[in-house]
């Protein structure tokens, strides 16, 4: 008989607790007025609600309509109205939006085909000395592992190769403190935090794989049935097991900077 695994640690925890770390860090407190960008079906804004309070209040925008609907359902059943949700192209976001106090986003600035000049346009929407924090994934070290994880490998592989043929720079961690810089910003911290998979530990791999089927066979990475979704996260369980090893699957870079205050500097 095939066990099948009952994991007691999710690694989706783990990235939520990373930006909710990288929040505090930077700064994000109760009462203050936070713009969520890319902010997709809300994750971030929900966690970013906890810190700010009743008093606080979060702006998402996204240009994906449908994912702000999910984002829009989500806060009503939570009831949470000092949430809001807008569609809009964040390469061109107004500084009317604001002011805000911070800007924050998280697998966002890795996307973007100019991302120095979309900094900007972020940076513009916030009140000087405002906060822009963001996390994002970074392939330049990974995957690592001492025993071999061929699955493992090939699995992590489908996901790199079509982001990267879509477009991503998935070396962008190396990259973000030259990017803050050039657009004004003035950097405060930058750090790296690696996702540790065991075989006691549960990362949603599958899962992801599953939303982006269309996606990498679009892109010619995989076939269907390459993938064979229905037995894969079996077959991922199993490798980990037999090797009884851990695979450093990603890296996390987290990063936020300042908009200078140029009353202050006088």
């Amino acid at each position: 008989m095939t066990e099948t695994h009952n994991p007691n640690v999710s690694l989706t925890d783990s990235v939520d607790d990373m930006t909710r770390r990288m929040l505090i860090d930077a700064g994000i407190g109760p009462g203050m007025h936070i713009l969520d960008v890319g902010c997709g079906s809300g994750d971030v804004s929900l966690l970013l609600a906890k810190l700010v309070g009743e008093e606080g209040q979060i702006v998402g925008i996204d240009r994906d309509e449908p994912s702000l609907e999910i984002a829009r359902e989500r806060v009503r059943k939570l009831h949470l109205p000092n949430i809001t949700f807008v569609q809009g192209d964040i390469c061109a976001i107004s500084p009317g939006l604001g002011p805000f106090d911070a800007a924050v986003g998280r697998r966002v600035i890795m996307y973007l085909p100019e991302p120095i000049e979309a900094i900007r346009k972020i940076a513009a929407t916030l009140r000087p000395g405002g906060v822009v924090a963001f996390l994002e994934h970074d392939s330049t070290m990974v995957p690592c592992r001492l025993e071999p994880l061929p699955l493992q490998e090939r699995v992590s592989s489908w996901i790199r190769k079509t982001i990267e043929r879509e477009g991503a720079d998935i070396h962008i961690g190396f990259n973000l403190p030259h990017l803050f810089g050039q657009a004004g910003l003035t950097l405060e911290h930058v750090r790296a935090e690696a996702i540790i998979q065991t075989p006691d530990t549960n990362y949603p791999t599958v899962a992801i794989i599953r939303a982006m089927l269309p996606r990498i066979i679009k892109t010619g990475v995989a076939t269907e049935e390459e993938i064979d979704l229905d037995t894969l996260e079996q077959r991922l369980f199993d490798e980990r097991v037999k090797a009884n090893s851990i695979y450093v699957s990603d890296m996390v870079f987290t990063i936020w900077a300042r908009k200078p205050d140029l009353h202050k500097s006088h």
